[in-house]
């Protein structure tokens, strides 16, 4: 059972008692009740595919007891920073590095309004959210290693920066600018898909994951926030979601074939790389919202350790895949592209904990793909064939 014994509470009642005989109804304190009195139990048959994550957590006033605000607005605002990003291509301009960290830190009003047919954002909303992608990136691991993870994105920051200044000039080993319809650096990297992949593992698999589905889990389930009407437990499983879709059904109609719904990041490659399991984590995150309402610990537990093992087999077989398409890969352009967002993705491995991946695993592949002088230029079906059974092996796909 997720409730905790209140010790507080029973020595207050034994007291309560005692003074019964001299204390009169309109004295008494209000204290908040455990969540098995103020939650009724919800049934499982009523988690479907098809059921909207809000629509089962309803409170005895009829509010909704779910708040997805806090995940939506980050998720909004790395909709944001990979928008700006890919300015520099989309609009042949040159981006900054101070815009793209202030947009990572949310400092200085960094937001802009954004409409497109899939994306929509109101700046200042996300300028006065009072949250950031910077403070939860990595934020799993110990602090010299979260810094390190947040200096690698910066790094990337600064890299696209100067990727764009090229973005009239034709790439090549060893010069930066345009290769097709891609921005890389000399070494052939294409910075905005290590920071979109980057982020995908440090912020959504990381903060998703390792602490919101994990140690998030340790969270108090026995009484309201303090002016909310969630538990801190409900919120941060409520956390997790807004952080994966701002859909009310993650993945709604949605075939291996077809991904119908708008979905971006992790979301998306869950589909793309998950065919096996994409269409139940949906009722994954609902049912295990419902067990936590229902103090039921041990199915908070699987559900989450599901969400987590699916969302890092997404994170593995897209590294290999990427690779793999570089093989395949007709063009210099198209294997550049590819490399990119396999880097992006290998570098996210360090976050798949349930796998026993870490940074030293990480970094050993990528040593071995761009540790030489030219990069991307160097590479050879060897460096990638390495690479894809130690990834394969690891993760046994």
């Amino acid at each position: 059972m997720l409730q905790h014994f209140n010790l507080r509470n029973v020595l207050f009642a034994s007291m309560l008692i005692a003074g019964m005989t001299s204390c009169s109804d309109d004295d008494e304190p209000t204290v908040n009740p455990p969540t098995t009195e103020f939650r009724t139990k919800i049934d499982y048959a009523k988690v479907t595919p098809a059921t909207p994550y809000k629509s089962l957590f309803i409170d005895t006033k009829g509010d909704t007891t779910a708040d997805l605000t806090t995940g939506n607005a980050r998720y909004k605002m790395f909709q944001a920073l990979n928008y700006y990003v890919g300015s520099a291509v989309r609009d042949s301009t040159q981006v900054s590095a101070a815009v793209m960290k202030n947009m990572y830190a949310n400092t200085g009003n960094p937001f802009t309004d954004i409409s497109t047919s899939t994306i929509n954002i109101k700046g200042a909303d996300l300028n006065a959210s009072g949250v950031q992608l910077r403070d939860v990136t990595a934020s799993s691991k110990p602090t010299a290693e979260a810094d390190a993870a947040r200096a690698h994105l910066e790094t990337s920051f600064a890299g696209m920066e100067a990727i764009s200044k090229s973005v009239k000039v034709a790439a090549a080993k060893g010069v930066a600018g345009k290769l097709g319809t891609y921005l890389v650096d000399t070494k052939g990297i294409e910075h905005g898909q290590i920071i979109q992949k980057g982020l995908i593992g440090a912020l959504q698999l990381d903060y998703i994951g390792n602490v919101l589905l994990d140690k998030g889990l340790e969270a108090d389930n026995t009484a309201l926030v303090s002016g909310k009407k969630y538990t801190a437990l409900e919120h941060n499983w409520d956390e997790a979601y807004g952080l994966l879709t701002l859909n009310p059904i993650y993945l709604a109609g949605a075939t291996d074939a077809e991904r119908k719904s708008n979905e971006s990041f992790i979301g998306s490659y869950l589909w793309e790389y998950n065919k096996a399991s994409y269409a139940k984590i949906h009722p994954a995150f609902v049912k295990g919202r419902a067990a936590i309402v229902n103090n039921d610990k041990a199915e908070v537990t699987a559900q989450a350790t599901f969400i987590r093992t699916e969302m890092e087999k997404a994170i593995a077989s897209a590294a290999v895949g990427y690779l793999g398409k570089w093989k395949s890969g007709t063009t210099d352009a198209a294997r550049a592209h590819a490399m990119g967002e396999g880097l992006g993705f290998i570098y996210s491995l360090r976050y798949c904990k349930i796998n026993g991946a870490d940074a030293a695993f990480s970094d050993a592949i990528l040593l071995g793909l761009m540790g030489s002088p030219n990069g991307f230029w160097d590479l050879t079906n060897d460096k990638i064939n390495a690479a894809t059974d130690a990834i394969t092996a690891k993760f046994k796909l």
